[in-house]
C-alpha cells in the first residue's frame, strides 16, 4: 500500500531536499507539487546568474511559495562564486575590520544578489565564536573568538539580509566554534559546562534572536551537559529548552544536513534522523546535497511509520510544517527595501581587513608559491590565492609535505620567495618549509586561513588576510604590489 496522501505531504512540508545539475528535474518541482517544503541549491546547480534565475522560476512552477535555500557566507563559503571565488570577505574578515555598519551593508548586498535570482533563505551567518585555532571547519566562517564581538557582527548579518527580504539562517546552534573535529566526517564534542556555553558561545544567538532572525541552523555536535550521548539536532533539552524558552526564538529551526556523519551514523539512517530531529523540536529538516526522488521518499515515509508507531506526534509533525510554512509566507511578503549588490564594497571591504607584520620591501618579481590545503566539506573546492591577481608574476603550487626547500631556493635565485598558504600552523610540512626556507632566503608568508597564535620564524613579513575569497586574494595582492 502506498503512504496516505494527507500524512506524506505532511512529511513532505518538513522536508528541504536538493538535486543535482543546472536544470531542475521533473521530480524536484513534481514533489513541491506535492508538498515538499523547498529545495537547497549547491555549486552544482549554479552556471551564471540566468540560469540560476531560471531555476529558481522552474522550482516556483511546481508551487509559488517553494522555499529555495543556498549557503552564500561570502568568503571562503560560496555558492554563486565557486567557480572564482566569492568578491565578498568572509565573516573573520569583517570582525578583524570591526566596522557593524560595514558587515550590515556587506550582507544586505549579498542579500540582494539572491533576492534578484529567486533565493529566498541565506544559510548564513556563521555565528559561532571560534575559540579553536585547530577547528577545521569554521575559522574564518567565524566573526572571531570574542563572543561580543560575534554578537554585534552577526545581529548586523542578519539585519543586512532580511533587509531585502532573504531570511537569514544563524547557525550552528548552539555553537561549533570550539570543536577540533569537522561533524561532516564525525560527531564532534564540546565538553564545556553550561555556564561557559552562556558566556562563550550563546551570546551570538541571543543577539540573532533579539534582531528576528527568521531561522536558527541545529550544530551536529555532541555538548554532554545538554545533549548527553546524542548530537544537539537531536535534543529537545537544546532545540526546546534553550533555544525556545530560555532564548525565546519562535522561529523556524532548520538542521544541518542530515546525510552529515554527525547526524546520521549517530541515528542509524537519513531517515531515522529525520524522525529524531523532529522529535526533539526541529522544523525543517536539511537532507543534505545528494538527493534524488527516491531517498525524499524514504524519508517522508519513516516520517510517516513514526507517525503510526507512536514515535512521532503528529501535533509536532503539523507544528514543524506550519513553522516552515510560515518562513515561506515571510519570505513572499517581505520584499524589503529595493537596492542592488555591490560587489566593489566586498573588495574594498578585504583591502581594509589586511594586517601586516613585519616590513614589506624588495618584493620585485618574488617567486610566489601557494602552499596547497584541502578544502572542507562546507567550502567546496573553490579557487584561491593570489594567482588570478598577480601582474607578470606566475603562482607555482605545491604540496608541504612533499616539497624540498632547496628547490625552491632555485627557482627563486636572487629574488624573494612569498608563500602562501591557509592554516599554516597545522598544514602538514608546512612551519617545517617556511623555517627551512627563511633561515637563508628572504621570505614573506600570506596567511589566508584563521591566523591563530602561530608565528613563524626569520621571516621578512606576515601577510593575514582573514580569508581566501576572490576579494581577499586581490586585496593580498594589492597590499605586496603585485598587481601592477
Amino acid at each position: 500500500m502506498g503512504l496516505d496522501p494527507g500524512l506524506r505531504r505532511l512529511a513532505l512540508g518538513t522536508l528541504l531536499a536538493a538535486y543535482a545539475g543546472p536544470v531542475p528535474p521533473d521530480w524536484a518541482v513534481d514533489l513541491l507539487a506535492d508538498g515538499l517544503a523547498g529545495h537547497t541549491l549547491f555549486g552544482t546547480n549554479v552556471h551564471d546568474p540566468a540560469q540560476v534565475a531560471a531555476s529558481t522560476a522552474a522550482l516556483r512552477a511546481g508551487r509559488p511559495d517553494a522555499l529555495i535555500a543556498i549557503d552564500e557566507e561570502g568568503g571562503d563559503v560560496t555558492r554563486l562564486a565557486h567557480a572564482t571565488g566569492s568578491p565578498y570577505p568572509g565573516n573573520a574578515a569583517l570582525g578583524a575590520i570591526g566596522d557593524v555598519a560595514l558587515t550590515r551593508r556587506v550582507y544586505q548586498s549579498i542579500g540582494a544578489e539572491l533576492a534578484a535570482l529567486g533565493i529566498t533563505v541565506n544559510l548564513a551567518p556563521t555565528v559561532d565564536v571560534n575559540t579553536a585555532d585547530d577547528n577545521p571547519v569554521i575559522g574564518t566562517r567565524s566573526f572571531g573568538a570574542d563572543p561580543v564581538r560575534v554578537a554585534a557582527h552577526s545581529a548586523a548579518a542578519v539585519a543586512g539580509l532580511q533587509a531585502v527580504g532573504v531570511a537569514a539562517c544563524a547557525k550552528h546552534f548552539p555553537g561549533h566554534g570550539a570543536t577540533v573535529t569537522d561533524s561532516h566526517h564525525e560527531l564532534p564534542t564540546v565538553d564545556a559546562p553550561l555556564s561557559l556555553l552562556r558566556q562563550r558561545d550563546l551570546p551570538p544567538f541571543a543577539a540573532i534572536v533579539a534582531a528576528g532572525a527568521r531561522a536558527v541552523m541545529t550544530a551536529h555536535i555532541r555538548v554532554p551537559a545538554l545533549t548527553g550521548a546524542d548530537p544537539a539536532t537531536f535534543s529537545r533539552a537544546v532545540l526546546v529548552d534553550l533555544l525556545r524558552t530560555e532564548y525565546g526564538f519562535t522561529g523556524t529551526v532548520i538542521t544541518d544536513a542530515l546525510e552529515m556523519k554527525g547526524a546520521a551514523v549517530a541515528a542509524g539512517g537519513v531517515g531515522p534522523a529525520a524522525v529524531r530531529a523532529l522529535s526533539a523540536g526541529a522544523d525543517l529538516l536539511c537532507i543534505g546535497a545528494t538527493v534524488d526522488a527516491e531517498l525524499v521518499e524514504r524519508v517522508a515515509a519513516e516520517i510517516v511509520d513514526a507517525l503510526a508507531d507512536g514515535r512521532l506526534a503528529r501535533a509536532r509533525v503539523e507544528e514543524a510544517a506550519g513553522r516552515a510554512a510560515d518562513l515561506a509566507a515571510w519570505t513572499r511578503a517581505a520584499g524589503g527595501s529595493p537596492t542592488t549588490s555591490d560587489t566593489e564594497l566586498g573588495y574594498a571591504a578585504a583591502r581594509r581587513a589586511v594586517r601586516v607584520e613585519g616590513v614589506l620591501s624588495g618584493l620585485d618579481q618574488p617567486l610566489v608559491v601557494q602552499l596547497h590545503t584541502e578544502s572542507t566539506i562546507a567550502e567546496g573546492r573553490v579557487p584561491w590565492g593570489l594567482g588570478p591577481h598577480l601582474h607578470g608574476v606566475p603562482e607555482m603550487r605545491v604540496i608541504a609535505a612533499e616539497t624540498d626547500p632547496a628547490t625552491l631556493r632555485g627557482l627563486a635565485g636572487d629574488r624573494p620567495i612569498v608563500l602562501v598558504g591557509r592554516h599554516l600552523h597545522r598544514l602538514p610540512g608546512g612551519p617545517a618549509l617556511i623555517a627551512d626556507l627563511a633561515a637563508q632566503h628572504p621570505v614573506t608568508v600570506v596567511e589566508m586561513g584563521w591566523p591563530a597564535q602561530w608565528r613563524p620564524a626569520g621571516v621578512r613579513a606576515f601577510v593575514i588576510t582573514y580569508g581566501a575569497s576572490h576579494a581577499n586574494g586581490r586585496a593580498a595582492a594589492e597590499v605586496l604590489g603585485l598587481t601592477g
